[in-house]
């Protein structure tokens, strides 16, 4: 694995890293993370945490005041390292699945939950500062609200075409070309009514990967990151 001199050793470096479904952030943050020796945080296994929770419990999650008092109670173990994906709720490992079709369709109603997402927003700045400000961060809401004061703030997009491919791939082509497009394309379109990540805003680089490949996509948020260091008051 191709490694990184730290950078900014002894000082904070939060990489913030938003983009819409299926555009590779989780896994390009988590490399990304590796190279240069940050702690790495999934937001939206949170969302998916909580959800699994609530339909675990037969909750509505219609019911907002229900939904957001559940994610204030939520007894919730997350991994910080890009090495190891785990995720537990009330001592239950549920990291495969949160990844679950059934997660994957009703996690909108969670993320649109302004009580929750104040929670779990609440949460992720603890966690930031509990590994230093040293960490890669990545979701949807990012670069405008969790960690507007990051050493980087980045958007990694891509194409719908490749977004669904790629999410294709990521389920082993379990998926029917119906059920890729309510993953990725109504999910994004549910989402945006409460996070801004299909533009980036002011002072917040892009990268678009729609023609890269993994390792490209990768060095190109690597090159975003070193620019951002070098000159932080530079433009995109």
């Amino acid at each position: 694995m191709p490694g990184e001199e730290p950078l900014r050793v002894g000082r904070p470096l939060v990489v913030a890293i938003d983009g819409p479904s299926g555009s590779g952030k989780s896994s390009v943050s988590k490399e990304v993370a590796r190279r240069l020796r940050l702690s790495y945080l999934d937001t939206g296994a949170m969302y998916r945490a909580v959800t699994w929770d609530c339909l675990d419990r037969g909750l509505d999650l219609t019911d907002s005041a229900l939904v957001e008092a559940s994610a204030r109670a939520l007894d919730l173990e997350l991994s910080t390292s890009a090495d190891d994906e785990s995720v537990s709720v009330r001592g239950h490992d549920v990291t495969e699945q949160i990844r679950e079709p059934r997660i994957s369709q009703s996690v909108s109603a969670v993320a649109t939950n302004l009580g929750v997402r104040n929670e779990l927003i609440r949460r992720q700045r603890a966690l930031i500062a509990a590994h230093g400000r040293r960490m890669v961060v990545e979701g949807r809401d990012i670069t405008t609200v969790v960690a507007r004061d990051a050493e980087v703030r980045l958007l990694l997009t891509a194409s719908e075409e490749a977004r669904m491919r790629r999410r294709g791939l990521q389920l082993g082509g379990t998926q029917t070309a119906e059920d890729l497009r309510e993953q990725v394309v109504a999910r994004d379109l549910k989402d945006s009514t409460v996070a801004s990540f299909t533009q980036a805003a002011d002072g917040v680089y892009t990268v678009d990967s729609s023609d890269l490949d993994f390792e490209e996509t990768v060095e190109a948020v690597l090159a975003v990151v070193h620019a951002a260091v070098a000159a932080p008051q530079a433009g995109h």
